[in-house]
């Protein structure tokens, strides 16, 4: 834990000292998120899989940061260390969203996010309830332009496409997000 701590210092400089979040960096909250997804992420990113594409200015900026880790017991521990914060519920910011319209399209997320969004190690679907809807948003507009989830070295994210494809606009977005907002 203490060589994970030792690490997340770099980390800290974007997604804050307690795991919180900085929206103005586009750096999600990632406090008590699983160490599995954490790690998998960062394997991602430095294996060039995510933060490649000249769309994703996050992912760009976030694929450096993943390349600091040397190997894979420093990503297991900084997994591990993120996975150890406690868990916050980030505020919710996007302000048009309907939750109720959401229950009903959530119903497709919930197969592999979890019908409580608390994730699915199985199918390696991330907890929703403990990222900010600012950054969610974000992704599923990455999903939709095919800046996320076209890598064909990324089969989790492939089976993300077709659901972030299936909402109709950036209104069924947020309507899902205010439902998941409701979960937390």
């Amino acid at each position: 834990m203490a060589r994970g701590e030792e690490l997340y210092r770099l980390c800290s400089q974007c997604h804050g000292a307690t795991g919180e979040g900085n929206e103005a960096l586009q750096a999600p909250a990632i406090a008590g998120q699983h160490a599995w997804y954490v790690a998998a992420q960062l394997r991602k990113f430095k294996d060039g899989v995510r933060g490649k594409h000249p769309d994703d200015a996050a992912g760009l900026r976030m694929r450096p940061m993943a390349l600091s880790l040397k190997d894979d017991a420093d990503i297991a521990a900084v997994a591990e260390y993120v996975a150890s914060l406690p868990a916050q519920a980030p505020s919710r910011t996007l302000p048009s969203g309907n939750a109720e319209n959401g229950k009903t399209l959530y119903t497709a997320c919930a197969t592999c996010h979890g019908p409580d969004g608390a994730g699915n190690a199985e199918m390696k679907a991330p907890a929703l309830v403990r990222t900010n809807d600012w950054y969610l948003l974000s992704q599923l507009q990455k999903f939709k332009a095919r800046v996320r989830g076209a890598s064909p070295d990324d089969a989790e994210a492939a089976l993300m496409l077709p659901w972030a494809l299936s909402l109709a606009d950036e209104q069924a977005m947020k309507d899902v997000l205010a439902y998941v907002q409701t979960l937390r």
